[in-house]
């Protein structure tokens, strides 16, 4: 009788809910200069999405300030959604938005409309490395959880940012000017990374205007200190990953006490 190697009946948990992210590694700096968007776009005939769009009508109709949707789904239709659909912007109330694990590869800028929100959690969603501006719309947003290596630009590993074009974000109306909230026929797209809630966060803008890319807040230090169009050339600092561990130790205590000075978290 020949032994063959028996496969296995069902995937583990993570995989069964979640697409492998190879955009760069997460784990140590590496030498690369370049990394693309995610081209995935949503199947708005898939079940998981269609539920979703159920979940965030009946949490608008009711009201509540706690709204985790992916709670409850089977691993497959959670694997299905790889965004949010605009009508979050109708979810006011909430205030705790969960979406722990999710295989989200982008959210799109309406989310500054929740203007409750006070937690967001997107831990563990590691296809997720990069959130729109209008993020910083929402006023009492305070607290967040990220798996910052996922993120460009992060200070651990310096994975690099896409090249920007002036075509609009997929899953936005691409009419609106992300600092203004003016028109905005042909934005001018550029990243900015800012702290935001409690975490630094790499940010897509889609701006009017020159004044208003002029307008965006300065970055924190340790990171590219103005707005960026992103790919190869951006000069970012050095990755934590270059630095020995005893350095690596002063350089956290120090933005640590930096960050509570001005009022955040370590």
């Amino acid at each position: 009788m020949t032994n063959r190697p028996q496969v296995p009946a069902v995937r583990d948990e993570r995989s069964a809910r979640q697409d492998t992210c190879r955009c760069f590694d997460q784990d140590r700096a590496t030498n690369r200069r370049r990394v693309a968007f995610h081209a995935e776009q949503q199947d708005t005939s898939a079940p998981g999405w269609l539920r979703l769009l159920d979940l965030v009508e009946e949490a608008a109709a009711d009201g509540r300030e706690e709204f985790h949707p992916l709670q409850g789904l089977p691993a497959e239709e959670r694997r299905q959604i790889v965004t949010l659909p605009p009508t979050i912007a109708r979810l006011t109330a909430v205030r705790r938005l969960g979406l722990y694990g999710s295989n989200l590869v982008r959210v799109p800028p309406e989310i500054g409309a929740m203007s409750a929100l006070e937690d967001l959690d997107v831990y563990t969603s590691y296809r997720l490395h990069w959130l729109p501006y209008e993020l910083t719309r929402c006023p009492r947003l305070r607290r967040s959880l990220v798996s910052t290596r996922a993120l460009y630009g992060n200070e651990k590993t310096r994975p690099p940012f896409p090249p920007l074009d002036r075509q609009p974000r997929e899953g936005g109306t691409g009419a609106v000017c992300s600092v203004c909230g003016g028109p905005a026929a042909r934005p001018r797209r550029v990243w900015i990374t800012l702290r935001v809630a409690t975490d630094v966060l790499p940010l897509l803008v889609d701006a009017c205007s020159k004044a208003c890319v002029a307008a965006l807040p300065t970055p924190p230090e340790g990171y590219v200190r103005s707005p960026h169009s992103g790919g190869p050339t951006v000069q970012q600092p050095v990755a934590d990953h270059w630095f020995p561990p005893e350095r690596r130790a002063v350089r956290h205590e120090t933005r640590n006490r930096h960050r509570t000075e001005q009022g955040g978290t370590p």
